[in-house]
């Protein structure tokens, strides 16, 4: 970081002094508001592991106020979840979703109930069709907020067996070692 100096605008200027400067921390990185950064709430840590990835979408959630704000402080899961197809919509199933701290504890609430997902229509036939065709299968990787909205980004990707997970174990430690092994050298 370093430190630049600008001048004061001119309508203050007549009130200090011409020759007043301000001073003000340069971070060489634009200025953005909290409410437009994307925030990842939580990730699914074994799709990666457990799937072959392909295609990646983005889709809101129908979500309650206190689902809402438990999701924002965090208490949120998605371990063993997926995204299953009921008729002509998209829902994500088996998701950790506690009851909100501050909420009012009388309103029945299920923790892993189904949600529902919204994406254009045209994004949904296509889905349906790899799922049903293709047998692929639609594994939530994260869950996020965009501009205040929670958002869940899943992928298309088909299950990994044994031999892979091994195969893909093995050259992670491989590169491991080729990775330790340069910076021994240097």
């Amino acid at each position: 970081m370093s430190l630049s100096v600008f001048p004061l605008p001119a309508p203050m200027r007549h009130c200090l002094g011409a020759s007043f400067f301000l001073t003000k921390l340069d971070t060489n990185r634009p200025m953005r508001h909290t409410k437009n950064m994307i925030t990842t709430l939580t990730t699914n840590k074994r799709a990666h592991f457990d799937y072959t990835l392909g295609d990646q979408y983005e889709a809101g959630l129908v979500l309650s106020g206190e689902e809402v704000k438990s999701i924002k402080t965090g208490h949120v899961s998605l371990k063993g979840a997926f995204v299953t197809v009921h008729g002509e919509e998209l829902f994500l199933t088996n998701a950790f979703i506690p009851r909100y701290l501050h909420a009012y504890k009388e309103t029945p609430h299920e923790d892993t109930r189904s949600r529902k997902l919204l994406l254009r229509r045209s994004e949904i036939r296509s889905l349906i069709g790899k799922v049903r065709v293709q047998g692929l299968t639609l594994v939530p990787i994260r869950l996020y907020t965009r501009k205040q909205l929670v958002k869940l980004q899943f992928a298309v990707g088909k299950g990994k067996k044994d031999f892979d997970k091994r195969a893909d174990i093995g050259k992670k430690e491989s590169d491991r070692r080729i990775r330790r092994a340069l910076r021994d050298h240097s």
